[in-house]
């Protein structure tokens, strides 16, 4: 019981700070309304991303494929832990490409065209 309400507790500390932009970073809302005009610049060429933006792309396609199914119908529990591998993997890498590309857009806007 004392372990549920400790891994509730750190969930909740954790989607606090996401929420509220830890540390001075972006919240979670600017960061989620980021990925558009991110994927975007990436398309256009804009934003140098293309790499980053297209093995998040294909992590995501990993996760939500049918045919992910497969290991967890015959591994079960190692089926399930990949896909929790690169869940996070994936929480991660969009957490880390969003806010350097607010930052990026910060110093693009900041840039004077002459």
């Amino acid at each position: 019981m004392a372990k549920t309400l400790r891994r509730t507790a750190a969930f909740t500390a954790l989607a606090k700070q996401l929420m509220s932009g830890a540390r001075g970073g972006p919240s979670l809302s600017k960061r989620v309304a980021a990925l558009p005009r991110m994927l975007k610049a990436t398309a256009k060429g804009q934003y140098d991303g293309g790499v980053r933006v297209a093995v998040m792309a294909a992590a995501a396609a990993y996760v939500i494929s049918p045919i992910d199914l497969i290991p967890e119908a015959f591994l079960l529990v190692v089926g399930l832990a990949d896909d929790a591998v690169m869940i996070t993997w994936l929480a991660g890498a969009v957490l880390a490409e969003t806010e350097r590309f607010l930052e990026w857009e910060k110093l693009r806007d900041r840039s004077v065209v002459v």
